[in-house]
């Protein structure tokens, strides 16, 4: 990695096109996450329902995963992340009005939903393979942490907006969301990209696949994705956050904004030390280290009572999760050819997706049979039964010294 006084990728006007692009959707998708989770629960009142909002955003993810590798590595990455910007905005506009006009329903918000998710599936994975586009490959794992910190920074700004201005009317926070998407449209089409766009390959069943062969052919990626699969699939809260809002905490939306920024202070604060500091010698330490306090933070949440004990676990929580993020997007990007780049980060989002977004579908089905704190409990003490396994399957995970994955430390 960089020394911290090493040019900078915030010196390269492509790179702060991308940034701004990133942190406005982000905090676009925030916000529509907050406001959409408050709206559904207070319509119906379930635990299911809310696990409903994470299966219907992961669904389209993983139907068109190898559809979005092959397109995102065959034709313009720029021009397939301004398109999904698009489609998001005018899919914003539809839940904005709908609020406003106090028309449709639980119906409707699922099924601009998963339109939503559908254009996320083709954005994201596509719009991580354009950092190598617009940096020099020296500053990928400095270029992929700044990126990181600038999404966490929108996961601050976006549940506290959701949360406060959900007091306004839905409608209008739907309206600002659409305009932030707007502005992320705006600044990824005037992106100027100086590398030739990727040569396109025919489209044969070998090729749809390649993506997947490549990361079970390469045991150091497979661990590392799967790993952070089953982890976070396990310990993730975020779905069940109304619910401690409101019913065990006592409070009201402002508290569910406050505690869905937390993770994201706890990650901006690590991303931007990971951004100026190196990880050291021992990267599959620490990745394990971070993944068990993770595991214990999501513990300690569940079992409390308190919103400071609360939000302060999820800040460390978060923490320890964006240490899992610049490990395994930094692993990604630095062991895989461009002309693969889109067919693995697509896997590589899968993978996230299913950490995340079934994450709140099994939580939101656990707390339905057993109890929101106890549903979080379990998946806390999971994400630490997951490192152990891993740390005993992939010892050369464990071992792993640097992020090019050609280094391990001594037995």
């Amino acid at each position: 990695m960089p020394a911290p006084d090493s040019p900078s990728p915030l010196t390269s006007p492509p790179f702060l096109h991308f940034l701004f692009a990133r942190i406005s959707a982000s905090l676009a998708f925030q916000i529509v996450s907050v406001a959409v989770g408050w709206q559904i629960y207070a319509l119906s009142g379930s635990a299911m329902d809310l696990g409903l909002i994470g299966l219907a955003q992961f669904l389209p993810m993983a139907a068109l995963t190898l559809v979005v590798g092959h397109v995102a590595d065959r034709y313009d990455r720029r021009k397939i992340v301004a398109i999904c910007m698009a489609l998001e905005t005018l899919a914003t506009l539809v839940l904005a009005i709908a609020a406003l006009h106090g028309v449709g329903g639980k119906t409707l918000i699922y099924a601009t939903i998963i339109i939503m998710s559908s254009a996320r599936a083709f954005e994201a994975p596509t719009l991580s393979t354009l950092i190598p586009a617009v940096v020099p490959r020296e500053w990928l794992p400095r270029a992929t942490a700044l990126a990181s910190s600038g999404g966490q920074i929108a996961q601050i700004a976006g549940p506290a907006l959701g949360g406060i201005g959900y007091g306004l009317g839905a409608g209008w926070i739907y309206c600002v969301a659409a305009a932030l998407y707007l502005t992320a449209f705006a600044s990824i089409a005037t992106l100027v990209i100086q590398r030739a766009p990727p040569a396109k390959e025919p489209t044969t069943w070998r090729t749809l696949f390649a993506g997947i062969t490549f990361i079970f052919q390469r045991r150091l990626l497979l661990g590392t994705l799967s790993l952070d699969l089953f982890a976070v699939l396990l310990g993730g809260a975020t779905a069940l956050l109304p619910i401690f809002a409101k019913d065990i905490l006592d409070a009201g939306p402002w508290a569910l904004g406050a505690l869905r920024a937390a993770p994201a202070c706890g990650a901006a604060l690590m991303s931007l030390t990971l951004a100026r500091l190196s990880l050291g010698e021992h990267v599959g330490r620490l990745l394990f280290g971070s993944l068990i306090l993770f595991g214990l933070a999501t513990t300690v949440f569940g079992l409390s009572k308190s919103i400071p004990l609360s939000v302060a676990a999820l800040v460390l929580l978060g923490a320890a999760d964006a240490v899992s993020v610049v490990v395994r997007s930094s692993l990604v990007q630095l062991n895989t050819p461009d002309h693969m780049l889109g067919r693995v980060s697509a896997v590589n989002t899968l993978f996230i997706g299913a950490s995340n977004q079934l994450g709140e579908f099994e939580s939101g089905l656990t707390a339905e049979l057993f109890g929101a704190v106890p549903a979080v409990v379990i998946g806390g003490m999971g994400t630490i039964a997951v490192a152990g396994l891993w740390m005993r399957w992939f010892p050369e995970l464990r071992k792993l010294r640097t992020l090019h994955g050609n280094e391990t430390a001594p037995t």
